[in-house]
């Protein structure tokens, strides 16, 4: 392997960004703050209130019966542990875009065996088509794996009608990637018999990076009990039994992180979270009418994440050097379409976390001046 990154020296003379991206996004200075707080012992009884105040904190804001789990790490975690305790063999995974594919790809790379029900990139995956592949097909799925909002294209796929749709096979799961979506787009988990949902706190959780959220079904619980490949960091059984005996996780937290999410769940919870939904619903609505104004949306109408737009580039305007200028003359940095498949046809804007219509409004402003719309 020949390495040719030099070393960059980090400094602290950097001009601060206002982050209209999929993630990371804005972080309250407070909760920031909060993260400066004395280092203590994650063994400590002081461990235990803040581990408890934040998991029970999640179950209430979600609304939710099942069991929550924050370990230190990335929603990929999850993938990964979800995929271990739950798929024996046989997985299905609709895919319609970079990240729905990506959880088809570390499915087959832990050995399991992946049936793909592919869409072009901007469709979404609609239920009748997973009932048809769980009715027409001979081999019996241990899980549907479906992402709720795919970022790099914008789409947000039905996942309520998909549950619905998976519950009538008690014997197949149902596992959601919401990284990019919860907390700023409500899902009823329990009425919609989710076994499993995942996210990120960098997203629409408006907290620092570090930390995954996952919510589990008792059902889901029971299945890996009986699992040979249960993961060891995320397996349920190991991290709910664990908080169930000690109030705390198994294995060192990002403690740090986990004070951050302390402060930043009571903000979340005195908005709430109808609420919450309801200004996210309304950035993405603002954000959806400016594009068609002046470009278009590249998603497949009616299936708009509400979390981050992805608008095709119709205008033909140079996205790289629009970013670019935008961000030098702005301080405000938003992104260009994911991957080489989208790169100049495509840009995303990030409306998640704290920004509010105020915020994007000042995001499209500067598009529009650099941009010359």
């Amino acid at each position: 392997m020949v390495c040719v990154t030099n070393k960059r020296e980090y400094n602290d003379d950097y001009p601060d960004k206002t982050l209209y991206i999929p993630g990371p996004t804005e972080v309250r200075d407070d909760v920031i703050e909060a993260m400066c707080e004395p280092m203590f012992g994650h063994r400590m009884d002081r461990m235990t209130d803040l581990y408890t105040t934040i998991v029970e904190d999640t179950k209430a804001f979600l609304g939710t019966d099942n069991e929550v789990i924050v370990l230190t790490g990335s929603g990929t975690e999850f993938w990964e542990a979800s995929t271990l305790n739950l798929v024996d063999e046989n997985i299905l995974v609709p895919t319609c875009g970079s990240f729905s594919e990506r959880h088809a790809n570390v499915a087959e790379r832990l050995g399991k065996t992946v049936d793909r029900l592919e869409y072009e990139w901007g469709q979404a995956i609609k239920p009748e088509d997973i009932r048809d592949a769980l009715e027409s097909s001979d081999t019996h799925y241990d899980v549907v794996a479906t992402v709720m909002n795919e970022s790099s294209t914008g789409v947000r796929n039905p996942i309520e009608e998909i549950g619905d749709v998976v519950a009538d096979y008690p014997d197949t799961y149902f596992v959601v990637d919401a990284v990019s979506a919860l907390g700023g787009d409500y899902v009823d988990i329990d009425e919609h018999d989710i076994d499993v949902i995942f996210a990120s706190t960098q997203k629409a959780f408006a907290m620092p990076p570090g930390l995954a959220v996952c919510v589990v079904s008792d059902e889901a619980y029971e299945r890996e009990l009986d699992s040979d490949s249960a993961s060891w960091y995320g397996g349920f059984q190991r991290t709910l039994d664990y908080y169930d005996r000690k109030g705390q996780t198994h294995s060192t937290p990002a403690i740090p992180i986990m004070l951050a999410y302390h402060k930043q769940m009571k903000y979340m919870l005195e908005e709430g979270h109808d609420a919450r939904d309801q200004r996210h619903r309304e950035m993405a609505e603002y954000t959806r009418e400016w594009a068609h104004q002046h470009f278009d949306m590249f998603p497949e109408e009616g299936y708009e994440s509400q979390t981050v737009a992805c608008i095709e580039n119709t205008q033909g305007i140079d996205v790289a050097e629009t970013i670019a200028t935008v961000d030098e003359e702005y301080d405000m940095v938003f992104s260009n379409g994911y991957g080489s498949q989208l790169g100049e046809t495509t840009f995303r804007i990030g409306h998640m976390g704290e920004h509010d219509l105020e915020s994007i409004r000042a995001l499209t402003d500067a598009i529009e001046d650099v941009a010359g719309l």
